[in-house]
């Protein structure tokens, strides 16, 4: 091993051990006192190295002005330390996507281009220094404890890690080394032209997104796949009770999950099965989306970060808290679900026809989990007061439909809101390199106010 990939090693296990066992707070005023720390190392020094910030006369991290993606894209250069333009990177970035090589770099800077789920495709820079942090970070944060001996025993066979993605990235691959054995999968090329490819690597660890850990499952199940793995992670969709489902039946494994975005790893599931925000990494501020502070959207501040810019960064995910404490002993931050985005918000009128209402995804969600089996697969798009319901039935699809129509329109009764105008079809899979979108808002209902 050359000097540089022994001390990017080393970065990597200075940060897992670091992450794993040090920044484990038990205390929640512990952990906001390391937080203030770092804030005020990083809004002191680390963002005046940025065009926005270098003559900010700010004090405080509330001083500093919201930002989110459109803000971020539209002056890009300013919000990284590189100087590095929009159409610069993006070219990279978009080459990456057409050649699906994903190794160019600019000089040591990584480029990521996100999916684009929230409607807008959005960059991200990651430096080594970051991409071997980040590595250490999530091995932490993730791996059971049962696989530190792979790690560190020579004699053992190395960890296999299967990684599903639409695409990857040089972030991604900083993982492989002579102890993890990392197989990325394009999900571009499809499914099943993983299979062979998978059975031949027989993966300890499995990640992939929500749909894809279902799609193996039912692979499985159906024979097609031989498949074994002992710990796997859900990425980028939000994990259903149907898919946690199927792999437990495939697998008798519990799926966890890691929130991981292009602005950052965000949280990660702990070894009780409960998601936690990746607090002792990021501070977030929770926006309210209702008086009993059960959900919110995240402002984020990465203070870990030195070459892209995060600094109150509105996220325009959903998240929903969990009412009680986790018993590993955390103190970060406990989510029950990520519900969604912003725009898998669907809006309503209220009974008086003054003010639009908000159903939240799970609220929608679950109303249909109660048909069961009969209804395999749907999809809901909003547009003004239109609802376009599109379901795949294992048997009568009218008979389903029917009883869809009738359970919704009994929600909307319950949560004091009129009915949409609801017409059904026939649900189509999209491809598998395209990210789940359950329910959908193309265009708000106009002339109302809205009220969370």
């Amino acid at each position: 091993m050359s000097n540089e990939g022994l001390s990017a090693t080393l970065r990597s296990v200075l940060s897992f051990l670091d992450s794993r066992y040090r920044l484990r707070f038990t205390r929640r005023e512990h952990l906001q006192a390391w937080q203030a720390r770092q804030l005020t190392y990083f809004l002191e020094t680390v963002v005046r190295q940025s065009a926005r910030f270098k003559d900010h006369r700010f004090t405080h991290l509330a001083d500093f002005p919201l930002m989110d993606k459109t803000t971020m894209m539209n002056d890009f250069a300013a919000f990284n330390t590189c100087g590095l333009g929009l159409d610069q990177v993006l070219s990279v970035a978009r080459q990456a996507e057409q050649s699906r090589d994903f190794s160019p770099t600019l000089g040591t800077i990584t480029v990521g281009l996100s999916s684009g789920t929230s409607g807008h495709q959005g960059v991200f820079l990651v430096s080594a220094l970051e991409r071997q942090r980040w590595a250490g970070i999530l091995l932490a944060r993730t791996l059971p404890a049962r696989f530190l001996p792979r790690l560190l025993c020579f004699w053992q066979a190395p960890l296999r890690i299967a990684f599903f993605l639409r695409a990857n990235s040089r972030l991604y691959t900083t993982l492989s080394s002579r102890r993890i054995d990392f197989a990325f999968h394009d999900l571009m090329l499809g499914l099943d032209a993983a299979f062979k490819r998978l059975e031949a690597q027989n993966p300890d660890v499995l990640v992939a997104p929500a749909t894809v850990l279902r799609g193996l499952a039912e692979a499985v199940l159906h024979g097609r796949l031989r498949l074994r793995p002992t710990h796997i992670v859900s990425v980028a969709e939000v994990l259903e009770s149907t898919d946690t489902d199927a792999v437990l039946k495939a697998f008798g494994v519990m799926p966890r999950q890691i929130y991981q975005a292009s602005e950052g790893f965000l949280g990660y599931t702990c070894e009780q099965g409960t998601l936690h925000l990746n607090e002792s990494h990021l501070h977030i501020e929770p926006q309210w989306l209702d008086d009993q502070h059960t959900r919110f959207h995240p402002i984020i501040t990465d203070f870990s970060r030195r070459t892209q810019m995060i600094v109150r960064y509105r996220l325009n995910d959903v998240l929903h808290v969990s009412e009680a404490p986790c018993a590993c002993g955390r103190v970060e931050r406990a989510i029950a679900f990520i519900e969604g985005r912003a725009d898998e918000v669907l809006w309503l009128p209220d009974l008086e026809g003054r003010q639009l209402r908000a159903l939240y995804p799970d609220v929608v969600r679950r109303t249909l989990l109660m048909h069961g089996a009969a209804l395999q697969e749907y999809e809901i798009q909003q547009t003004n007061l239109n609802w376009q319901i599109n379901v795949q039935a294992s048997a009568d699809h009218d008979a389903l439909c029917q009883a869809i129509d009738e359970s919704l329109r009994q929600l909307c009764a319950r949560q004091g809101v009129k009915p949409a105008h609801m017409r059904f079809g026939h649900w189509q899979a999209p491809p598998a390199h395209v990210k789940r979108r359950r329910l959908k808002l193309l265009q708000l209902p106009e002339g109302l106010p809205c009220v969370y």
